[in-house]
């Protein structure tokens, strides 16, 4: 999914840490870093894309929000409210492409996992949804995460799409997270707060700061931060395979998905409940998840793949 587009080799960045103070979200003073981005051919949003977005929205927006801005200078970088101090978007120069532009320390985990998918051959395999990377530029200690800005409005405002369009994305959702198991990593993090759409039928994992890549063969872990679904074995002082995490999140994540849309196939909700049990060790593997979401799609017809009707979301309760 990513497009071809230059990554540093693994020799221009720094090997990977598990030392907590390299691993937390950055706060960075964006503006000493304008014109090292605009070097790579980004630019960050100033103050005059903030009076043109308000400008094209002042028949939803209240007069104060532009009023704000009335006598700022329009070159300087204006941060977009409500995105987090590691985050700012921005625009390549080239062809006026979106862009976020994520800030990490160059020994991070989230740092080395991103190159590594986004590096060829990985980059290229149909089962990778990462969000494409345009480019990792480094400067001192600090590491800049350049990707495409897609959205996180997953349902768009036209409304719920059909039962085929639903299936692909759940699909695209589990092979990515079965890629990245594949490869030794867990996200440790799934939730629907972290997966974009382009809305052209692509969707993409983001947010790779709490994953890890193992090198040992089923690894047993302990005291790890976990992210927004997280399952029973969790919740004590025992150690828990970080891959039955994944599957379990997925699982919630699933769910969480066919009540937005509606779109609560009971064959699906039959898939996820192995994915929900209290004993990590009778989840399945997420090939094994997969390979049944697959044989789903087969088994729906033609008619049946293009419903749109939104169903009764009750139905989407796991017991």
């Amino acid at each position: 999914m990513s497009p071809r587009v230059w990554i540093p080799p693994s020799a221009a960045l720094s090997p990977p840490s598990d030392e907590e103070d390299v691993n937390v979200r950055l706060r960075p003073y964006w503006p000493a870093y304008h014109n090292l981005l605009r070097r790579r051919g980004f630019r960050l949003e100033t103050i005059a894309d903030m009076r043109q977005y308000y400008r094209q929205a002042e028949n939803v927006l209240s007069p104060p929000y532009s009023c704000s801005l009335k006598d700022l200078d329009d070159d300087a970088v204006c941060p977009y409210s409500g995105l987090p101090d590691n985050l700012f978007r921005g625009t390549r120069i080239s062809d006026n492409t979106k862009v976020m532009v994520k800030a990490v320390h160059r020994r991070s985990r989230e740092l080395a996992i991103v190159r590594f998918l986004s590096t060829p051959p990985i980059r290229g395999h149909p089962m990778n949804h990462c969000i494409p990377v345009l480019d990792l530029v480094v400067e001192g200690e600090l590491g800049f995460i350049i990707m495409e800005r897609w959205s996180s409005q997953l349902i768009p405002d036209s409304g719920p799409c059909c039962l085929k369009s639903f299936l692909r994305a759940i699909g695209q959702c589990i092979e990515h997270a079965a890629f990245m198991h594949s490869l030794h990593i867990a996200h440790l993090d799934i939730s629907l707060c972290n997966l974009l759409t382009d809305y052209r039928g692509h969707y993409a994992y983001i947010d790779f700061e709490l994953s890890h890549r193992f090198e040992e063969p089923n690894p047993r872990v302990c005291g790890y931060r976990l992210g927004t679904e997280i399952p029973p074995e969790c919740n004590g002082l025992d150690s828990y395979d970080p891959f039955k995490v994944d599957v379990f999140a997925l699982g919630v994540l699933i769910l969480r998905a066919c009540k937005m849309t509606g779109h609560c196939v009971p064959e699906l909700v039959e898939i996820v409940r192995p994915m929900l049990r209290d004993d990590p060790d009778e989840r399945p593997s997420l090939v094994s998840v997969l390979r049944s979401h697959e044989d789903l799609i087969r088994k729906i017809s033609a008619d049946g793949l293009e419903y749109c009707f939104a169903l009764n979301s009750n139905q989407c309760i796991v017991e």
